[in-house]
């Protein structure tokens, strides 16, 4: 049903020619910026954009990898420097700690340790080696026994002032030192006046014992200005410092760009605090010694705690990458103007074309006009109009011929309306065209097989056309109309069949299922009704619901369904419904509204779940819990029999054990057997009295005392209960505890109990010297929460909730510091018991932290028994 209009009539309103040439004049007079308006200009002006920013992108990032290549390569330099430093100093400290060890294998033949005999010793081992300001040998004492200069010997020098001495066979790099020799490191007092001379010294020292067993020190005097002229030697050329320094961060030298005197303690550095011990080399941009940012590079001492990095500020690193930027600036630049004079003659080529082009389409425009206008009209009609001859072949359709059948216009001329439609409507269309009927309007259903398939319905209307109209002359043909009734015909179809669907499952349904209206009468039921009553629908349909029930039942039933009528939504409840075989069944029944056409309600919606079974199932469930029940208190019961028979025989054990030690202290070995004795003894005893808690707490025997109580009052005497516990391991306490009353119902003793286990775990992990943080606080929903954090290596994720288990400990205890396994698992059944909760996690910062949480309760005393 596609065509082409035969009869292209005038419409009025058309533009004249005059009016067309001059809209042509005007738009050739806009000249070059009308073409920014057209899609090809925009084109050029964005590949011109693209281009642009592709020339920029592609100069920043060149830009900045040739910034990043002379990072990396500053980096890199100062990777090398460092490590040339290093082994630099690394050299020459263990070319003096060989000459130590040199003088002390020869002094070790020498029959006397007189300076006489011990000078021409040290002054050999200090030939070759420039960087040694002296060697000398001293006693136990700090006397100087010989020394290559010889006005040193017989001085004195506090040891003891020198540092951490080394033992007997080695040596060690003693901190550096104020002053040039032996003479000045003996001077007493202050040596502030020393170090305003500049002079510093880095001694060695090494221990040994003579054949005759007396014990020596061999002490080197290291020129710390050796090694920082070969640091200034090997940085000359570049614009970086170098500093060594010990792996404590004293200073030892430096290149002359540090303004930090030797000696000094360095401020701190990210190499200490970031780096080490965990990295011995590496390299960052980023802070260092001089303000602003570095380039940093170091490198330890693979044999001595010496460390030497290398530092070059990052402004001074660019320099020539900021060099090149102004080449590489310029070129860009020359790029830029390439592209914008090319854009600007490809715009103006463009708008030369786009003026002929326009007068062009302005010589066609007054052409196409009316056809345009016509096509616009029919276009827009939402109906198939169509117009025939008088045999009923198609002269012309519409546009809408397209929409329905996917074809062109010009495929439907010519063909027949009856051959494309459905063989069974066929002679229906056929009437619509014959010559005897002098209806002046016809019309008729039919159907249209689509393209792909789709069956489509139209309802058509056709009108007789006459030579002279008004019905006289001879026929010339049709003109008609067809309205697409598809969706309005596939949905009476489709409701049809959901009503069908409907009354099937319905039907299928094991539930049974009955409505009835408003009045109470049936109006339907189905077959699982049927089964389940005993009674056909022919027998109920129309007939009063409950009719057969009991007065009191049937009332029951009416006042849900009041309710419902009266509330809407749905009603749900459960009673007993008599079943054919006589039997009462536990049935859950639930009623719906159902709204009729006019949002009124055409009644009541009623199914039937039995749930006999499930309540049988029930009633089997509670009685075997009961018997599990019984099980588990009469077990309880037991384990705290024998825990407490237990004790007895533990106690003598303890005694006797107590007793032997007392009587033979003198015997090592029976002291050491009964130690032996009486530990393993207050083992079992701490199992048996932990066993003896979990059954007092899992029987009918252990009851919780509950009283509305201020818990900072239960923190504070449990800390200092473990105060010397804390001192002794050095941990410093920090508690956080809330300002106002954290109130909440607890047994005083029990959370006590909880608290204390906690932190004798936190204090048992918590390394020497750290810290244990207590936090409690009040949350928003009337939850108390305390918190116990340490310091110490934590609990593996995987463990985190096993740790609560009965005879669990953590992989972190099994070096023997763990105890029976069961103090964290009474915690976690006495703070269930207060219906709280208790958990453990690891901090980011290392350490384990626990959080227990306790809800709020009414006031007032109770007793809780805990059965489990």
């Amino acid at each position: 049903m596609s065509g082409t209009l035969l009869n292209k009539p005038s419409l009025p309103g058309l533009a004249t020619e005059a009016d067309v040439g001059s809209l042509a004049e005007l738009e050739t007079s806009q000249g070059f910026p009308s073409i920014l308006k057209q899609t090809t200009g925009r084109l050029v002006l964005l590949a011109a954009t693209v281009l642009t920013g592709l020339v920029f992108s592609s100069l920043v990032a060149l830009a900045w990898f040739e910034r990043n290549e002379a990072l990396e390569g500053a980096r890199a330099r100062g990777e090398l420097l460092a490590r040339v430093l290093v082994e630099h100093a690394t050299s020459t400290v263990e070319t003096t700690a060989l000459t130590l060890r040199t003088v002390a294998e020869s002094m070790a033949y020498q029959p006397s340790t007189d300076a006489d005999r011990l000078q021409p010793l040290l002054s050999q081992s200090l030939q070759g080696l420039p960087f040694l300001r002296g060697l000398a040998v001293l006693d136990s004492k700090g006397l100087v026994l010989a020394s290559t200069v010889p006005t040193e010997v017989g001085l004195r020098l506090a040891l003891d002032r020198l540092g951490t001495l080394p033992r007997p066979g080695a040596e060690k790099l003693l901190p550096l030192k104020p002053g040039r020799g032996l003479a000045d490191l003996a001077q007493a007092g202050d040596s502030t006046a020393l170090a305003r001379r500049g002079v510093n010294v880095l001694p060695m020292l090494h221990q040994m014992r003579t054949v005759s067993g007396q014990p020596l020190f061999l002490m080197a005097l290291i020129n710390p200005e050796a090694l920082a002229n070969h640091q200034q030697l090997t940085l000359a050329g570049t614009k970086g410092l170098a500093l060594l320094s010990s792996y404590s961060g004293q200073l030892l030298t430096a290149t002359e760009a540090v303004s930090l005197e030797p000696g000094v303690q360095l401020p701190p550095h990210p190499i200490f605090s970031q780096w080490l011990p965990e990295r011995e080399h590496g390299s960052y941009f980023g802070e260092g010694v001089l303000p602003g940012a570095q380039v940093v590079a170091f490198r330890v001492s693979r044999s001595r705690p010496l460390l030497v990095s290398v530092e070059q500020d990052q402004f001074s690193a660019l320099q020539a990458w900021r060099d090149n930027l102004r080449w590489l600036i310029a070129v860009g630049a020359v790029g830029l103007l390439l592209i914008l004079g090319t854009t600007i003659v490809a715009l103006r080529s463009l708008s030369a074309r786009e003026r002929a082009r326009r007068a062009l389409d302005n010589a066609h425009e007054r052409v196409a006009q009316r056809e345009r206008e016509m096509r616009v009209l029919l276009r827009s009609l939402q109906e198939l109009i169509f117009r025939t001859d008088a045999s009923g072949a198609i002269t012309y359709v519409n546009a809408r011929w397209t929409a329905l059948s996917q074809a062109s216009t010009d495929q439907a001329i010519g063909q027949r309306l009856e051959d494309l439609v459905a063989p069974g409507e066929r002679q229906r269309v056929t009437a619509l065209f014959s010559r005897e009927d002098q209806a002046p309007v016809r019309s008729a259903a039919i159907s249209v097989r689509a393209p792909d398939g789709r069956l489509m319905h139209f309802d058509v209307a056709v009108v007789p056309l006459y030579a002279l109209g008004d019905g006289l002359g001879a026929l010339i043909g049709f003109a008609g109309s067809a309205m697409d009734v598809t969706e309005r015909t596939e949905s009476r179809q489709r409701l049809q069949q959901q009503l069908a669907l409907t009354g099937l499952l319905l039907e299928m349904s094991p539930q049974p299922v009955s409505m009835f209206d408003t009045q109470g009468l049936y109006l339907t039921v189905n077959q699982a009704w049927e089964d389940f009553s005993g009674q056909s629908r022919q027998e109920v349909i129309g007939q009063p619901v409950g009719r057969n029930l009991p007065p009191a039942e049937a009332a029951f039933h009416a006042a849900q369904d009041a309710k419902l009528l009266a509330e809407g939504g749905r009603v749900r409840y459960e009673t007993q419904v008599l079943h054919r075989d006589g039997r009462r069944r536990d049935m859950v029944i639930t009623k719906v509204l159902v709204p009729d056409e006019q949002g009124g309600m055409l009644g009541i919606l009623c199914t039937l779940v039995d749930v006999s079974e499930f309540r049988d199932a029930e009633r089997a469930t509670r009685e075997a819990r009961d018997v599990a029940q019984e099980a588990s208190r009469a077990k309880s019961e037991f384990v705290a029999n024998m825990s407490h028979e237990l004790r007895t025989p533990l106690q003598s054990i303890l005694g006797f054990s107590e007793l032997g030690l007392k009587r033979a202290r003198e015997n090592a070995v029976l002291v050491e057997m009964f130690g032996e004795i009486h530990a393993s003894g207050q083992r079992m005893l701490a199992l048996v009295n932990d066993l003896l808690d979990v059954a007092k707490i899992e029987s009918s025997v252990g009851t919780f005392d509950l009283e509305r109580t201020d818990l900072r009052g239960l923190i504070q005497p449990v800390l200092r209960e473990l105060m010397p516990l804390m001192d002794r391991r050095q941990l410093r306490l920090d508690v956080d505890l809330p300002s106002q009353p954290l109130a909440a119902q607890v047994d005083p003793l029990r959370f006590q109990q909880v608290l204390r286990n906690v932190l004798a775990n936190a204090i048992k992990f918590s390394p020497d010297g750290g810290v244990l943080s207590v936090h409690a606080e009040a949350l928003p929903d009337g939850e108390s929460h305390i918190s116990v954090a340490d310091q110490g290596p934590g609990i593996p994720a995987s463990e985190l909730d096993k740790i609560f288990e009965a005879f669990v400990q953590s992989s972190q205890t099994k070096d023997g510091s763990g105890g029976t396994g069961l103090g964290l698992a009474i915690c976690r059944k006495i703070v269930e018991v207060h219906g709280g909760r208790i958990s453990a996690a690891n901090q980011a910062e290392g350490g384990a932290i626990f959080h227990i949480y306790l809800p709020a309760r009414a006031g007032g005393d109770s007793q809780l028994s805990s059965n489990y």
